[in-house]
């Protein structure tokens, strides 16, 4: 099975655009093994839009000589060295979102050249679809398409949520589609595409099939080809949880061959990486929120393999500090039950409690929890 837990790696769009290269993608893939991203579980380095040449080549799909003097499958060969997956975009009209060649009308020749590539990873938008033909029938011909190859291609649905892909994506041969438009570097975007436009959505993620609510904007502070402002450490960090809890794919998009220590820490926070990967797959839910006059609070939780429940405490609003509680009833433990409570930030155990849980959160930061039930 592909995907079985979410996949884990990085999009080159968030930062790069249209400068993205083969030197980028080179120089990222040495970071990945340096700084312990790959051993961390992040494996896919993926080519977004404008990789392109601007016309096809004898009816097959070539590469901006510019950017990649030597090719794509130079590049692909390369990020297998070291040990990484190798991902590629695509689009399921006939252009790219950037007016680029596109697959309509092309997929099995488009799908034998990503296979003959080393593609591990497709990403397909959904720009310059052609009028009369669905969403679902376009992205069923992909996948079928990438099935005849004979090569594992994990196959990423980017259509914005508009056809409601979680009831679809995964006949079409989806292994994770995304729910939302594009997310950008704010707070706005990540309340916005996270907490509101995801509540709801658990019931169809599960293994090899997972929603997708865009890509990570931590580390980018309001840099790069999607800033709007960028986010404090607090509210990445809020980003990175909820992310985790909703088991969804963790795809890098900041630069990581400059990122601040700050963000390595939240990047390869194995705890928090560990309830995102989580081998029982469930989706976390939203258990619910406080709104007193904007100053707004939420809680999710998500069921793990072993028995203990994943919590997070978000302080959404702009009071500096607020008391959060979480009631064991709540996430599905009896409230008599006594359970230990390990904070995933500060990788610590806060101790035994029953009932309920209560911490202090600051202004948009998250208590990211893993409560367990005590045995006996």
């Amino acid at each position: 099975m592909l995907a079985p837990t979410p996949p884990m790696g990085w999009n080159s769009w968030n930062t790069f655009g249209p400068d993205v290269s083969a030197r980028v993608v080179m120089e990222t893939a040495d970071v990945f093994v340096r700084e312990g991203l790959k051993d961390a579980g992040y494996e896919y380095l993926v080519i977004d839009d404008l990789w392109e040449a601007g016309e096809r080549v004898d009816g097959h799909l070539s590469w901006d000589a510019r950017k990649f003097p030597d090719g794509i499958k130079a590049v692909a060969d390369y990020v297998h060295s070291k040990g990484l997956k190798f991902g590629l975009y695509s689009c399921a009209g006939s252009h790219t979102c950037a007016g680029m060649p596109a697959s309509y009308g092309y997929e099995e020749v488009d799908a034998q050249t990503f296979a003959e590539w080393g593609v591990d990873f497709l990403k397909y938008d959904f720009c310059y679809a052609p009028p009369g033909v669905e969403g679902p029938t376009l992205y069923q011909r992909m996948g079928q398409a990438l099935r005849a190859t004979g090569r594992p291609i994990l196959y990423s649905i980017c259509e914005w949520g508009s056809n409601k892909p979680w009831l679809w994506g995964a006949k079409a041969g989806g292994h994770m589609w995304r729910t939302t438009g594009d997310i950008v570097d704010s707070w706005e975007s990540i309340v916005d595409i996270g907490f509101r436009q995801q509540v709801g959505l658990e019931p169809y993620a599960g293994p090899g099939h997972w929603n997708d609510p865009d890509m990570l904007v931590v580390g980018m502070y309001g840099k790069g080809n999607v800033a709007r402002g960028g986010c404090s450490d607090a509210e990445y960090r809020s980003h990175f949880s909820l992310w985790c809890l909703q088991a969804a794919p963790l795809m890098i998009g900041c630069d990581v061959r400059v990122m601040r220590p700050v963000t390595r820490e939240t990047l390869l926070n194995r705890e928090a990486i560990a309830v995102d990967q989580d081998p029982l797959g469930r989706q976390g839910y939203h258990v619910g929120s406080i709104d007193h006059g904007g100053e707004t609070a939420a809680v999710w939780a998500r069921p793990l393999e072993d028995g203990s429940v994943a919590v997070g405490l978000f302080n959404l609003g702009e009071r500096e500090s607020r008391l959060m509680v979480v009631g064991w009833e709540s996430i599905g433990l009896h409230d008599r039950r006594p359970c230990t409570v390990r904070d995933l930030w500060a990788h610590e155990d806060l101790g035994t409690f029953t009932s309920n849980f209560t911490t202090r959160v600051n202004r948009h930061d998250v208590a990211l929890l893993r409560i367990t039930p005590v045995a006996g």
